[in-house]
C-alpha cells in the first residue's frame, strides 16, 4: 500500500510549496496588468475612444481572465507538485 502522507503534511514543504504558489501568482498579476494596458492602448490608438465603461470593462475583463487563469493553472502545478494527483490515484474508497 503506498503511502498516503502527501507533502504539505511536511511543514517545511508546505512553506516552500505555497511560496511558490504565491509567485506564480506574483507574476501572473503583471502579466495580466500587462495585457490590460496593452488592449487598453489598443483602444487608444485605434480611436475607440477611452470611456470610464470601456476602461473598466476592457480592465476587469482582460485582466480578470488572465489572473484567474494564472490562478488556476498554479493551483494544478501545487497539486502536482505535493503529491495529491497521486494520492487521489491510490485511494480506494474504504478510507
Amino acid at each position: 500500500m503506498p503511502d498516503t502522507k502527501n507533502s504539505l503534511d511536511d511543514p517545511d514543504y508546505a512553506r516552500f510549496a505555497w511560496a511558490r504558489y504565491r509567485r506564480i501568482l506574483k507574476w501572473m498579476a503583471l502579466a495580466a496588468i500587462a495585457a490590460t494596458m496593452v488592449a487598453l492602448g489598443w483602444f487608444h490608438f485605434f480611436g475607440a475612444g477611452l470611456s470610464i465603461h470601456i476602461v473598466l470593462a476592457t480592465s476587469v475583463g482582460v485582466g480578470g481572465t488572465i489572473f484567474v487563469a494564472g490562478l488556476l493553472m498554479g493551483l494544478a502545478f501545487l497539486s502536482s507538485g505535493t503529491g495529491h494527483d497521486e494520492d487521489v490515484a491510490h485511494f480506494d474508497g474504504r478510507d
